[in-house]
């Protein structure tokens, strides 16, 4: 019998759950815990962290997961890296529903990076201010450079104080329109945007606003993880499941 683990989190793993739930599937999902107030799903439900590849690999096993569905979000390489772990020791199937990466188009003025350090250094010296898109998990680094204004949009209230002296939290959900986010830059007169390359439309309309301002985008690259099969849409990995199944996996 088919059993999965949805690794969630993002809006196509919401649209996953509810693809997995109209067709009866016998599914878990999973939050990794960081959202106070996490998107109810239509699935069973468990939040928190697995304790490493290990931990996973021993949840797999006890749960009696034959199929494992990383909707992880693209930067969430830890779990990534932890879910092929996992499965080539119990020889759960995987698969990645992952976003194709942003692609820059005419008039974008996009600065690539390979990492948060790397954004870090690309900004200039001078102070300026600077829409940092780029969640909560890694503000610290950029308070090397505490010369700049910095605005951040975070889906929950900041439960500490942020870890940079001159920062305004905004608290919002996407989708973001780009009539919005050109707001939100004019408003708060946003001269530079750090963004990862996370993909999708939910969250894109920054980089449509940065283009019709003239704008610099400072763009982090995705982390590179082990090869692992991946689809791109729902419908792939519906189909992915059915095929499996069919083989008796």
């Amino acid at each position: 019998m088919t059993r999965i683990l949805l690794l969630g989190g993002t809006g196509e793993a919401s649209q996953m759950a509810r693809a997995l739930a109209e067709r009866g599937a016998d599914a878990i999902y999973s939050y990794a815990g960081r959202t106070e107030k996490p998107v109810a799903q239509p699935l069973p439900t468990r939040v928190g962290g697995f304790g490493g590849p290990a931990g996973l690999a021993e949840w797999i096993r006890a749960h009696g997961i034959t199929h494992v569905i990383d909707a992880t979000h693209p930067f969430a390489a830890r779990i990534s890296r932890n879910a092929i772990a996992a499965c080539a020791a119990t020889g759960a199937e995987l698969i990645a529903l992952e976003r194709a990466p942003w692609v820059a188009r005419a008039g974008d003025r996009w600065i690539h990076v390979p990492d948060i350090d790397g954004a870090v250094a690309a900004l200039p010296e001078s102070p300026a201010r600077v829409f940092l898109a780029i969640g909560r998990q890694n503000l610290a680094p950029f308070a090397a450079r505490p010369q700049h204004h910095y605005l951040l949009r975070l889906v929950d209230e900041p439960s500490a104080p942020l870890p940079l002296p001159r920062a305004k939290a905004v608290i919002a959900r996407g989708p973001f329109t780009i009539e919005g986010d050109m707001a939100l830059l004019r408003d708060h007169r946003i001269g530079w945007i750090v963004a990862k390359n996370a993909g999708g439309a939910g969250a894109r309309a920054k980089l449509d606003a940065a283009r019709a301002l003239g704008l610099p985008v400072v763009m982090i690259d995705r982390p590179a993880l082990p090869p692992r099969p991946v689809a791109r849409s729902i419908a792939e990995v519906m189909d992915w499941l059915a095929h499996s199944a069919r083989l008796g996996v």
